[in-house]
């Protein structure tokens, strides 16, 4: 065999181990009936999520700072077939409203088979201003209140065979100018949920953790802050909602909205000069 006969081979071997490897084994019967608490559920992927999940039969809890989007979510989702929709106002920068957040969605309940993490707090786009409280204060939205509500969650979880779902984003793995606060808590997600994974297998624990990575989604909050900074193709909030759903359903440790990201991903590991090239050509524009 020549050179291109082995190359032809290796590249359609990999296309059918991608192929069975991202294959839609999803069976919308097995998130009927489940508990699940959405956050950031008022607007944009966690609006979405919720409306997915009641179209599925489930039992929901949403959250988000406010109430009047949440009463708005919630109404529709009893219209669309969730099972029981119940909502709660919460903060994630207090300390304090991660658990209580928990604690209400036990109380209304009784149990969670989906913790979906999806809430955001309000970042700039703009060369880092040395403003260290600020990043302060994302860290503790967008990851420590991710852990607490995971820590409140786990006991539980435990005697559900819950899953655990942690949005994360392309930022949290490649790093990119103008977004140093924001990408920061996305890598400490990144870190932190992938070391969980770990000792939970290690533990042969029955809790499963998706980290579902996104690339640019077209909410409203989203392609407000891109304006004059990225020309790039926004995608579908309740495509990335429905892959989101599937991919916890189906327990994967990790996926990505859209498709192409893994490869972005790879491509920055294998070839990472690449994006130092892509910032000398924006440099010189």
């Amino acid at each position: 065999m020549n050179v291109f006969s082995y190359l032809s081979f290796f590249l359609l071997a990999a296309a059918a181990v991608l192929a069975y490897m991202w294959r839609d084994t999803f069976d919308a019967e097995s998130v009927r009936g489940s508990r699940v608490l959405v956050t950031g559920a008022s607007k944009g992927i966690g609006e979405q999520m919720a409306y997915h999940y009641a179209r599925f039969g489930a039992n929901i809890v949403i959250t988000a700072r406010g109430e009047d989007g949440l009463k708005k979510v919630a109404q529709k989702c009893v219209k669309l077939g969730a099972q029981k929709v119940s909502y709660v106002t919460g903060d994630m920068s207090d300390p304090a409203d991660p658990d209580r957040v928990i604690k209400y969605t036990l109380d209304k309940l009784g149990g969670l088979d989906y913790l979906v993490l999806n809430h955001v707090g309000s970042s700039y786009i703009e060369f880092w201003n040395r403003d260290s409280d600020h990043v302060r204060t994302l860290m503790q939205v967008n990851f420590v209140s991710y852990v607490q509500m995971t820590a409140a969650a786990l006991p539980v979880m435990e005697k559900s065979r819950g899953a655990i779902i942690v949005i994360s984003s392309v930022a949290g793995k490649l790093a990119s100018p103008y977004v140093a606060p924001y990408t920061s808590t996305k890598f400490a997600v990144n870190g932190f949920f992938n070391t969980l994974q770990h000792e939970l297998a290690i533990q042969k624990s029955n809790v499963s953790v998706t980290i579902m990575i996104l690339g640019l989604i077209d909410t409203e909050t989203a392609l407000d802050k891109i304006k004059g900074f990225s020309s790039m193709t926004a995608y579908p909030a309740g495509e990335a909602a429905l892959s989101i759903i599937k991919a916890a359903a189906t327990r994967q440790k990790e996926a990505f909205y859209p498709w192409f990201h893994y490869f972005t991903c790879l491509f920055r590991d294998w070839f990472p000069f690449i994006k130092d090239l892509m910032l000398s050509d924006l440099n010189k524009q």
